[in-house]
Order: structure tokens, then C-alpha cells, then sequence
């Protein structure tokens, strides 16, 4: 329950935190077959040399996989340091620099990892 005057000034409840748990739960849910995927393969690549290595993720399908883990590990990173500035950032100044600086960072880092695993496919 909010006061009409907290109602006005916007300090009542967002309304957003269910589709952040939700979104939060899914991600993480998503990441463990992924993250499986990823362990196995990181064991099997061990002791190879980079040739194998870029051969093995020149497959579409591993190709794929890593995207799909890079993106799904990122954004669940980034709900997560969400979360962390919301609780412990009082400033609304430097709440939404930070807010601002994981979701440019989130981005800027999974278009890297794309990029590259084009690079790598493209290259062999």
C-alpha cells in the first residue's frame, strides 16, 4: 500500500520484479545443459592444439552452442549485477551510471563473442 502522494512522486512498488525473477529462473535453468555442454567440451579439447580448437568451434552446431552460451551466461550476469546495484546503490545518479555501464558492457562483450565465432567459421 502507497500513499496517493508516494503514488504521484513514483515511490511505490515498480512492478517489474516478477518478470525479473522469472527471466532470472529461466536463464539460469538454460545454463545448465549449456553449461554441461560447455564443460564437456572444454575436457575434451584439453591437451589439443588451437588448430583443433578452432576446427571444433568452426561446427555449426558447437558454433551455435557457444553463442547460445556466451548470450544466455551474459545476460543472467547481468540480471544478476542488477539485482546487486539495486540493493546496495543509493544514488540515483550513480544507480543508473552503473545500470547503464553492465547493460552497455553485457552487450558490447556478447557482440564480441558473436563476432569472433563469425570470424572463426568464416575462417576455415
Amino acid at each position: 500500500m502507497s500513499t496517493p502522494l508516494h503514488r504521484v512522486q513514483g515511490l511505490g512498488a515498480a512492478h517489474s520484479g516478477t518478470g525479473h525473477f522469472w527471466r532470472q529462473r529461466i536463464t539460469a535453468i538454460a545454463l545448465v545443459p549449456l553449461g554441461l555442454w560447455f564443460t564437456y567440451a572444454i575436457l575434451g579439447l584439453i591437451g589439443t592444439n588451437e588448430v583443433a580448437i578452432l576446427s571444433f568451434l568452426a561446427q555449426p552446431l558447437n558454433a551455435l552452442l557457444m553463442a547460445a552460451f556466451a548470450a544466455t551466461m551474459l545476460y543472467h550476469m547481468s540480471l544478476g549485477l542488477q539485482v546487486v546495484v539495486d540493493d546496495y546503490v543509493h544514488g540515483t545518479g550513480t544507480k543508473i551510471f552503473c545500470l547503464l555501464l553492465i547493460r552497455f558492457m553485457m552487450i558490447a562483450t556478447m557482440v564480441t563473442c558473436i563476432f569472433a565465432l563469425i570470424r572463426i567459421a568464416a575462417s576455415t
